[in-house]
């Protein structure tokens, strides 16, 4: 019998157990001593919340909307590489989890369905909306999901996901090659196969120092590649030599391109249509030249403490680059989200909407699509609840009166 788990901090310990070393390490492990890993998470209880009372939360609305497109709730699935080595379905389950998760959002009777955000259906959805079939006393109901980001660095590629999953909303993360031929061509792929907007690494010039990964000898097992790459040296094959260190700081330092500039930024701006966030920053000023940049979006982010260690916490930065950039663009963040009330604190202070991106592997490696299913289940729910304690019908009431920095909070690091 399955053991009952009822957090993320659960789905984590079964993972520790379940994977492989080698791979457990390389999903959990930050940068050096890890000193901004833990700080991710510790870093929000460091936020006090300040709830409202006596607000009617009989009904609480989760949902909202992403570089235009309706998701069910501000809560996504982040880009992870390599996740057949959680899964045998790796990336495709997950992509199924966040679809199949599906969640009601009760809105308005004349609510405009055709306006300027899309609502996210699978075909059998659109034909009980047809139908009639919502017994939700008379009120007019969507069932809808949420996205999924998907990593360069995947085990199955663009085309895959897409196929089992035409109807999702899905990103795509995108590193910039020293082959600007091979950037070019993931862009066009994912623009091709329905993706919504490219998510531009920009704290990569080189990999950050993961110990356990030196530790370990990271590679990738002999069975399995980055689909989105057909030589081998591209697809981290275990088919090529990438040292007897690190293996994936080898791969980043033959392939990634550690000369980019904002100049290579415009470049990409120019290959397509799509919405372009650019994710990795923490620093105002360059949030600013995001923006001047043309860019749609930033996402607040460390890269799950993987790189540089000794930065803030994204929770500590994000309002700095809130402020800067003067609601021109959407924010996102990501790093140490575990619970409802992280995703409240977020949002708070002035996200659009978080990923989570090791939640969702805990989650995979426990079982699979169901797996992803219940992680995102478990954050709606404990999110539902938090708004509603404190006071929200939905999430364009949460602002920054919900939440003070506690003067006399002591990082536990």
């Amino acid at each position: 019998m399955l053991p009952r788990l009822v957090c993320i901090n659960d789905y984590e310990q079964h993972a520790k157990s379940a994977l492989q070393k080698s791979v457990y390490d390389y999903y959990r492990s930050g940068a050096n001593d890890q000193e901004t890993l833990a700080d991710n998470i510790a870093a929000f209880s460091r936020w006090k919340l300040y709830p409202r009372i006596l607000r009617n939360v009989a009904e609480v609305d989760l949902s909202t909307s992403i570089l235009g497109q309706r998701v069910s709730m501000p809560i996504c699935a982040g880009a992870t590489a390599m996740q057949r080595m959680a899964h045998v379905d790796g990336e495709l389950a997950t992509v199924r989890g966040v679809i199949c998760g599906l969640f009601i959002s009760v809105i308005t009777p004349h609510y405009d369905l055709q306006g300027d955000s899309q609502w996210h259906l699978t075909g059998t959805e659109k034909e009980s909306l047809e139908q009639g079939l919502m017994p939700f006393d008379g009120e007019a109901c969507q069932i809808v999901g949420t996205g999924m980001m998907l990593s360069s660095w995947a085990t199955s590629s663009i085309e895959e996901v897409a196929e089992v999953s035409p109807d999702a909303l899905r990103w795509m993360q995108l590193y910039i090659y020293k082959d600007r031929e091979v950037t070019k061509q993931l862009v066009k792929r994912a623009e091709k196969m329905g993706y919504k907007a490219i998510f531009v690494t920009v704290d990569t010039p080189y990999l950050g120092n993961r110990f356990d990964d030196v530790r370990n000898r990271f590679k990738l097992p002999p069975q399995l590649r980055m689909k989105n790459f057909e030589s081998n040296d591209l697809a981290f094959s275990p088919k090529e030599n990438f040292g007897d260190n690190s293996g994936l700081a080898e791969y980043v330092a033959k392939a990634i391109d550690p000369s980019i500039s904002w100049e290579d930024i415009t470049w990409l701006k120019g290959l397509t249509s799509l919405p372009i966030v650019a994710k990795g920053i923490l620093r105002g000023d360059d949030a600013r030249e995001a923006v001047k940049r043309g860019m749609d979006g930033i996402l607040v982010s460390n890269h799950g403490a993987r790189q540089l260690d000794g930065v803030p916490a994204t929770i500590d930065a994000l309002p700095e680059i809130v402020e800067a950039v003067e609601g021109k663009v959407e924010v996102f963040l990501d790093g140490g989200v575990r619970k409802g009330t992280d995703v409240l604190k977020a949002l708070a202070l002035g996200a659009r909407a978080v990923f989570v991106g090791r939640p969702i592997i805990w989650g995979l490696a426990f079982q699979g699509e169901k797996g992803v299913q219940d992680v995102l289940e478990i954050l709606k729910e404990e999110f539902r609840l938090a708004m509603a304690l404190s006071g929200c019908q939905n999430v364009k009431v949460i602002d920054k009166t919900l939440v003070r920095k506690n003067p006399l909070a002591v990082s536990k690091i």
